[in-house]
């Protein structure tokens, strides 16, 4: 067998779960028998198998170059078979092309299918299998098409060929990009938006449609809740047990516009949106039960009129002689619950509202 130096000096070649008869692939390297699709595999069994490509080198006349090019086509060629490509494309590749479908290495499988199928219908060279390998993978990168384009291979490249000439002010050069993207369009679409450009003056350009302002909501607190606004407190217990809930529908949480009770939005925080029938209650901070350096301002109680269940840790609205009132419990009351305080919401904090009116003066 031929003595070929492994690329580690410790490393054992027949303990390799593949047997790779070294002599065979050697010969097969050294005389350039059969085609380049053995060649690459022949190279990528012996690099497998341990052997450098400085070896494999001075034993066939290889260059690892040349190794590196035929193992990169030979894995193409095999994505090319799987992907079912036509016999056509199959023949054309198995005689010759390994520089070209070496160019294609930076596609998807599928990719790799239509461009091959769109090189050999065209007789493109390597130069030309790399325009339309990197046209594609450009394209690939973006959502959709740009319009008037296709994912076609031929599209791909005509498009880029299309933002040339959108870009050239020599009208001799802008021709000759038009031509070449009309050569390889292939879409009846795409070759009306590349002829156009031959009707548009130099230095301007047609202005295109603007895209739409899309944002989708992605955090569930960014959608607002709406609760019915009961009044100010102090209310009637009458008042808080008689105000209609709101209802919404849609993914936009829209109200029906027969609602007649005032209505306030606040945040969609979970502990909002967990709550079975929340209604929002106006007070003075002062009328709520005695708090630790609590300052005087207005805010808003959530109550959810729904959770009527005792929790030693919540407040809860009780009736007083028809009128509303706060209470905590540390043990079980005999008196019913009329619902529990899930939030007091403060309004934002302004340290200088004039100020905040003029954005032009906050620099630091």
């Amino acid at each position: 067998m031929t003595e070929i130096s492994p690329a580690n000096p410790h490393h054992n070649p027949q303990a390799n779960s593949e047997t790779v008869d070294a002599d065979a692939l050697i010969q097969l390297l050294r005389r350039k028998e059969r085609n380049w699709v053995e060649w690459g595999k022949a190279c990528q069994q012996l690099q497998s198998a341990g052997y450098s490509s400085q070896a494999i080198f001075e034993q066939t006349g290889f260059e690892p170059i040349q190794q590196n090019q035929v193992i990169v086509a030979f894995q193409v060629y095999e994505t090319l078979v799987k992907a079912g490509v036509s016999e056509a494309v199959r023949s054309r590749f198995e005689r010759t092309g390994s520089d070209i479908l070496y160019e294609l290495r930076i596609l998807t499988q599928p990719e790799r299918a239509a461009a091959a199928e769109f090189i050999v219908a065209r007789n493109l060279d390597s130069d030309g299998a790399r325009e339309v390998a990197k046209a594609m993978k450009e394209l690939s990168r973006r959502r959709t098409p740009p319009e008037g384009f296709s994912n076609h291979p031929g599209d791909a490249v005509a498009y880029q060929y299309w933002k040339l000439a959108q870009q050239q002010q020599n009208l001799q050069e802008r021709s000759r990009l038009v031509a070449r993207g009309l050569m390889f369009a292939h879409s009846q679409s795409s070759r009306q938006e590349i002829e156009q450009l031959l009707t548009e003056p130099l230095g301007g350009s047609r202005r295109r449609a603007p895209r739409l302002p899309f944002y989708r909501v992605e955090d569930s607190e960014q959608l607002p809740r709406l609760l019915s606004l009961v009044g100010q407190f102090p209310v009637t217990t009458a008042e808080f047990q008689q105000v209609e809930a709101v209802e919404t529908k849609g993914a936009f949480h829209i109200m029906d516009a027969s609602h007649q009770q005032q209505i306030v939005a606040i945040p969609g925080w979970q502990i909002v949106s967990k709550a079975q029938e929340p209604v929002a209650i106006l007070c003075n901070s002062t009328q709520l039960p005695k708090q630790e350096n609590e300052k005087s301002e207005a805010v808003l109680l959530i109550v959810d009129r729904k959770n009527t269940q005792w929790d030693a840790d919540s407040y809860f609205m009780v009736d007083q002689s028809g009128t509303l009132a706060i209470e905590w419990f540390s043990e079980q009351p005999d008196i019913p619950l009329l619902g529990q305080i899930i939030l007091v919401l403060r309004p934002k904090k302004i340290l200088d509202e004039p100020l905040s009116r003029d954005l032009w003066q906050i620099d630091e």
